[in-house]
């Protein structure tokens, strides 16, 4: 069985220095050609495997070249294939898609990764003390969202995912909300209603996260043609896992999105796993996930999601794109999910334990930390400084929102928030239900 793991990945390698998943199962199809035909996908790795990606090949080219941006979508039909890239792994920087930005909005954008991540930590830690029900990292994908976010106007509504925190430290979101949030305490501004980190911050133009994957899709392509309809310049920005491909949602709003050329931005997070299901599930042995916008005749961008400058250049071209009226874009990040699914989940069960260690695209806080470096705006001293400013300012936070209550102690939400803000018009029911619990309470 390791044999055929190993010819697998040799044949896995694909055009353009990209994988080809699909001439991997036809190598596979080949060796069991006296089985079932049927085909279930199956990772190439699993729990006591030694993981090796040899078979991705890091392009080094930087290609593909970075076209007009309201090209006809055909002509993005190569992006689709395949990878963005602006970074080097030794800093320097190379190619049509570097963007000259200045070195104080690369510092933000390392700050804002690495904030980002000691939240992270310092929440997980929390939920694993009780002190919160449940909790879900970005680890290895802070690029995506800071990079995405600073390429975006504030006034742009994003419909994320619940990975996408980040975009609301970017956007100067109060982290003190967010912790209350995740603890569903007295401070509250969703007085409970919706679970840990799925987040909604109005004023900051975060729609409330569903945790349903597939929904905020089609909302986001609804809200886009809204703005259209009402001559606005401002786009919309929707995320999804690669697994929610699958859902019929995704493909509704690829068809809207091209047949009105709605002012939208779609972005499918490939972190290789859709929470202990591989890829492969949502037919990730196709191409790309990409290329599925190829196919509805829309602009299509695959991007290294490690590269925060990469993901910056992306979303400038196609929020430049929407904006000049060119239509929506889809955007697949290649990433790397380098943590679990959730607290709920032991990624050690179904993949290697080192296996986010050899991912070949790296880690995107000292992708950027490198080129830094390399340019002279940053340095090994200023880093732990910020990492340990980072550290602190979070657990001083998280102490103001714990004395605002958590899972465990302190104040609570007041029970009857749960009969307010749901309904503009509360049913005669509702209230029929809010006095009878008031009666019993006293």
């Amino acid at each position: 069985m390791q044999n055929l793991r190993q010819s697998f990945r040799r044949a896995a390698i694909g055009r353009s220095g990209t994988p080809s998943p699909f001439k991997a199962y036809l190598f596979m199809a080949k060796q069991q050609s006296n089985q079932s035909r049927l085909h279930v996908p199956e990772p190439p790795f699993r729990p006591g495997d030694t993981p090796d990606y040899s078979h991705i090949a890091v392009p080094t080219d930087h290609t593909p070249p970075r076209p007009d941006p309201l090209c006809d979508d055909y002509e993005t039909a190569e992006h689709a294939l395949k990878l963005i890239r602006v970074m080097r792994f030794n800093g320097e920087t190379a190619g049509d898609w570097v963007p000259g930005l200045e070195p104080e909005v690369k510092r933000k954008m390392l700050r804002d990764m690495m904030l980002t991540r000691a939240m992270d930590d310092r929440m997980f830690a929390m939920q694993r003390q009780g002190k919160m029900s449940f909790y879900m990292k970005s680890r290895g994908e802070e690029a995506v969202s800071v990079g995405h976010a600073e390429a975006l106007r504030d006034t742009d509504m994003v419909f994320p995912t619940y990975r996408q925190q980040a975009i609301l430290i970017s956007r100067g979101a109060s982290m003190l909300e967010m912790m209350n949030q995740c603890l569903s305490n007295s401070g509250d501004p969703l007085q409970g209603k919706n679970i840990p980190v799925l987040y909604s911050f109005r004023k900051h133009g975060f729609f409330s996260i569903s945790g349903n994957l597939g929904t905020q899709l089609i909302q986001a392509v609804g809200w886009a043609m809204a703005e259209a309809y009402k001559n606005e310049d401002g786009i919309a920005s929707t995320f999804t896992g690669e697994g929610a491909t699958a859902e019929g949602d995704f493909h509704y709003a690829l068809n809207f999105a091209s047949t009105y050329r709605a002012p939208c931005i779609i972005n499918v997070v490939n972190n290789q796993w859709a929470i202990s299901s591989f890829q492969g599930i949502a037919m990730g042995e196709g191409e790309s996930f990409a290329a599925r916008g190829t196919g509805y005749g829309l602009a299509t961008l695959r991007v290294d999601g490690n590269d925060a400058l990469a993901v910056y250049a992306a979303t400038k071209w196609a929020a430049e794109r929407a904006r000049q009226g060119g239509g929506a874009t889809v955007i697949e990040h290649f990433t790397y999910r380098a943590e679990g699914h959730s607290t709920s989940d032991d990624p050690s069960k179904y993949r290697p334990k080192d296996e986010a260690e050899v991912w070949p695209f790296g880690d995107p806080v000292e992708r950027l930390k490198t080129h830094l470096v390399h340019i002279g705006e940053w340095d090994d001293e200023r880093h732990a400084a910020y990492e340990k400013e980072a550290k602190l300012f979070v657990r001083e936070t998280y102490k103001k929102a714990e004395a605002l209550g958590t899972v465990e102690t302190g104040p609570q939400v007041d029970d009857f928030t749960m009969f307010e803000q749901v309904y503009a018009d509360p049913p005669e029911l509702l209230l029929e239900q809010r006095e009878m619990f008031r009666k019993e309470l006293g």
